[in-house]
């Protein structure tokens, strides 16, 4: 897989589809010394909305780090009614994992991370069990546990998030994490929050979807990740997958290749945030994959 590339800047826009955007927005970056590295767009005929991702190396750029955002907006960004954020390679991001009980997607990360297919730091992993404690002893990764009750949820969402801040997390991934995360929470990470789930709701709600599905003879079995928001299982979309199955498959067959498909559709997902190439819009995602 391909890594992030050092030294450089990554800009996502969307604005009103117009005439020039994208040579007034290449001229800014060529003007200033820059070597745009990679440029993907779309256009969305329907709304008439314009989507680019754009990345350029730094190395020589006339215009200081802390001082691109302000000479972007001002020249650019004004002109096109333009909603942008300027992300940049260097520190890495910093991923916090969030656990409950069950392993698969928390080991599949762990083994990407620590294999060095991605490029991301993952300061500590919180869990409301201690059951997935020694797997982060195992990688080597400070555990914290937070009992989540109903009465005592506020108070250990405020220390959860202040430990956050204290490792200066920039995104948080749910790994089957069995808690509902409060709107409080979601403000301080808007489409930084990443979640996985199986993909038989609302056909099969509860405990055992797995055993309901089985019942029902279904044909494909599948995941689901997406960004999350206050409204429960709704977030914009980042990837899926389906995988078949058939009369032949027993409940564990079907809940061990649901598994499957879940880590690998949130590693995908995963991946793409690290690489910023989602742009999230009206609930909606680019991807440029």
């Amino acid at each position: 897989m391909t890594k992030r590339n050092k030294n450089s800047a990554i800009l996502l826009m969307h604005c009103p589809d117009a005439k020039g955007i994208v040579a007034q927005v290449t001229a800014f970056i060529n003007d200033n010394n820059g070597n745009i590295i990679t440029l993907d767009e779309h256009v969305d005929r329907l709304d008439k909305t314009f989507y680019m991702r754009l990345e350029w190396e730094l190395d020589g750029f006339l215009i200081p780090h802390d001082k691109i955002a302000d000479f972007f907006n001002t020249l650019i960004a004004i002109r096109y009614n333009m909603s942008w954020k300027i992300y940049f390679s260097d520190p890495k991001p910093r991923m916090a994992i969030f656990v409950s009980k069950l392993p698969h997607c928390l080991y599949d990360i762990l083994a990407r991370v620590h294999s060095g297919e991605w490029d991301v730091e993952v300061p500590l992993i919180i869990g409301n069990h201690h059951d997935l404690e020694p797997v982060a002893t195992q990688f080597n990764i400070p555990f914290h546990y937070f009992e989540i009750t109903e009465n005592n949820k506020a108070e250990q969402e405020k220390k959860e998030l202040a430990l956050l801040k204290e490792h200066n997390v920039t995104f948080v991934v749910l790994a089957r994490y069995m808690q509902v995360i409060s709107e409080r929470f979601i403000e301080q990470y808007p489409n930084e929050i990443i979640n996985i789930h199986h993909s038989f709701l609302p056909a099969f709600p509860g405990a055992k979807p797995y055993h309901s599905a089985y019942a029902r003879g279904v044909k494909i079995i599948g995941a689901t990740s997406h960004y999350v928001t206050s409204e429960l299982d709704a977030g914009p979309i980042i990837d899926q997958d389906v995988v078949r199955v058939s009369h032949r498959d027993s409940i564990d067959r079907l809940i061990m290749k649901g598994k499957d498909v879940e880590k690998l559709v949130l590693s995908r997902a995963i991946f793409l945030h690290i690489l910023r190439r989602i742009l999230v819009f009206n609930n909606r995602t680019v991807v440029f994959n």
